[in-house]
């Protein structure tokens, strides 16, 4: 097994290797870097190892740590499908093109798309076809944005489009039916396809590139994207193939698919024991999934290996935020400020760091920086979005969260922040409905199944049963709060059930007493239980509930010594004494 595992391995750094070269001749520079970084990720030969490469020997790696004490997770074992061995990799063209190659390869590098696609007119080769129309959709999109930022500013919305889709459409689709494109023209096609809104044909274009080459990861990242749904992932005909894992884990996380997402990546880290991207997206599962301790540890880990790091740190901010970590969120917004104060990023994690000292017009001026170097970044219109409901500016909050939904349209958070939004406005129906919405992408967080209770408890809707069935998911979906049964128990009281509402009541107050917790819901609660038990001749119960209250101060002690003086009575048929001859 140990042989096998060793053969896969320098297989898999065969593959890569290759592919680096091939990427980056390509001008695909993203995929070509994240190649790059699971090459480094792969287990060296121990007769290689150096101090400075050995970062998770003796177990030091939180991945390992995690893995290993969560056994609620079961590890997939190797598909009898799974390729071990190395797929070919494409022939290089037969027609050379030499220096008008390497010039338009130099232009493109520049950024003058236009230039290397021009120098490319008439050169048939496929890697010289590739360079050409993927200059012109680049173009395209650089005059797009232009357009956008002229019609209505860097951050406006505008119906401003690709105007060499048609065109790269025409040529490619031509190409593919005579068979003159490979497997990166098969890539550029599908997105073409995708921008123009052909979903169907641009998965088959994808599914086609990933299978004749399937080391392009830009390529797996838009066929991820259009993958909406389990049963259209489940519908892909993809070859078995090692890059197939690192797609289905990333699809599932991206589906909330998270326990199968991160049995995944425990699977490929068998593999590439070195990988800082498998971390991050353990991460991300993690943090989706509400363990900001251990996010907190793993990202930490990550960044003593990569202490130079900007990609994923936002996140690594959003746990510390949500921690109210300020000094640790300080500390991580003057790193990265220092490293690069330009990325998206960056700008996120300053923005969270003034959101937590209360600062919103600031957190706001870097969130909008963000989008001015990304305006596709989701991240920044949900946490801008935010920000905007903190200084009660509900249109500008909305506008966010829209344009937050345009982008990503299953992202729970923005539907989540719309509900919130128009629920401060007093409107509770258009409320409900957005908090219906992310509901249906997040199915299993208490707090959307509370927020659309509060709705159906508003005035203008007042539906007390619908109410109830939402509280109750809420506390089958771990409501940590406790919201939930206050609320079943208020509901079940203000509809006369007492029997349900002294279960609930019950069971809030056992969750009080295990967290330690008091306060007016606990002595709401022992005061109803009390009245209800004395009322019900369950006096034994009603006394010690009685006893509790006697601890608190105010009319509700006077109201306890009154249940037990009406029990003491009952109990023997006599006046009682006065309560401060009471054995209590």
């Amino acid at each position: 097994a140990a042989a096998s595992a060793m053969v896969s391995k320098e297989s898999c750094r065969n593959e890569i290797r290759a592919a680096i070269g091939q990427l980056s001749e390509r001008c695909l520079h993203s995929a070509a870097k994240w190649a790059g970084e699971q090459l480094v990720g792969i287990e060296q030969d121990p007769s290689n190892f150096t101090p400075s490469n050995t970062r998770f020997q003796r177990g030091s790696s939180s991945i390992r740590r995690r893995f290993s004490t969560n056994e609620s997770i079961s590890t997939p074992q190797p598909s009898v499908g799974f390729s071990q061995a190395a797929t070919p990799l494409p022939e290089e063209d037969e027609v050379i093109d030499g220096d008008l190659y390497h010039l338009a390869k130099s232009y493109f590098n520049c950024r003058e798309y236009r230039r290397a696609s021009h120098v490319l007119r008439d050169q048939m080769s496929k890697k010289s076809v590739f360079l050409r129309c993927y200059s012109l959709y680049l173009a395209g999109e650089k005059r797009k944005e232009e357009e956008m930022i002229e019609l209505e500013g860097s951050l406006g919305k505008s119906d401003a489009i690709n105007r060499e889709l048609v065109s790269l459409e025409r040529e490619l689709s031509a190409l593919k039916r005579t068979g003159a494109i490979d497997s990166f023209g098969l890539y550029l096609y599908g997105v073409v396809l995708k921008e123009k809104g052909n979903e169907t044909l641009a998965r088959a274009s994808l599914v086609e590139s990933v299978n004749s080459y399937p080391w392009n990861w830009n390529a797996w990242s838009e066929l991820q994207s259009l993958c909406t749904s389990i049963e259209i992932l489940n519908s892909l005909n993809l070859s078995n193939h090692w890059m197939k894992e690192f797609f289905l884990a990333s699809a599932y996380q991206e589906l909330r698919m998270h326990t199968e997402s991160l049995a995944k990546y425990e699977y490929l880290q068998g593999i590439f024991s070195f990988s800082n991207y498998i971390q991050a997206q353990t991460a991300k599962a993690q943090y989706s999934l509400r363990e900001f301790d251990q996010v907190e540890i793993m990202f930490e880990d990550l960044l003593r290996n990569d202490p130079y790091r900007v990609e994923d740190m936002d996140l690594y901010s959003n746990v510390l935020y949500a921690k109210e970590a300020c000094a640790a969120l300080s500390y991580l917004a003057h790193k990265v400020f220092l490293t690069d104060k330009y990325r998206p990023e960056s700008c996120c994690i300053i923005g969270n760091y003034y959101s937590l000292k209360g600062q919103h017009e600031k957190a706001v001026m870097y969130f909008r920086r963000a989008l001015k170097l990304n305006k596709k970044y989701l991240s920044a219109w949900t946490l801008m979005g935010h920000e905007y409901v903190e200084m009660k500016n509900t249109p500008a909050a909305i506008d966010a969260y829209r344009r937050a939904v345009d982008i990503n349209p299953c992202d729970y958070r923005a539907w989540y922040g719309l509900g919130q939004a128009y629920e401060m406005m007093g409107m509770p129906f258009y409320a409900l409905h957005y908090f219906r919405k992310s509901i249906f992408f997040l199915p299993n967080d208490s707090r959307l199944w509370i927020a659309m209770a509060k709705c159906y408890q508003t005035e203008q809707i007042y539906m007390l049963e619908e109410a109830i069935k939402c509280y109750k998911r809420a506390v089958s979906c771990t409501d940590t709060e406790g919201i939930a049964l206050n609320q079943l128990a208020k509901l079940h009281q203000k509809l006369g059930r007492d029997e349900e509402a002294a279960v609930y009541f019950e069971k809030d107050v056992e969750r009080m007493d295990s967290e330690g917790l008091e306060g007016p819901n606990m002595l709401e609660a022992l005061v109803f239980l009390a009245t209800h038990f004395k009322t019900h001749k369950k006096f034994e119960e009603a006394e010690v509930y009685c006893t509790r209250i006697l601890d608190y101060s105010g009319p509700e002690k006077e109201k306890a010594k009154s249940l037990l003086r009406g029990i003491r009575m009952e109990k023997t048929g006599f006046p009682s004494m006065d309560m401060e001859h009471f054995p209590l």
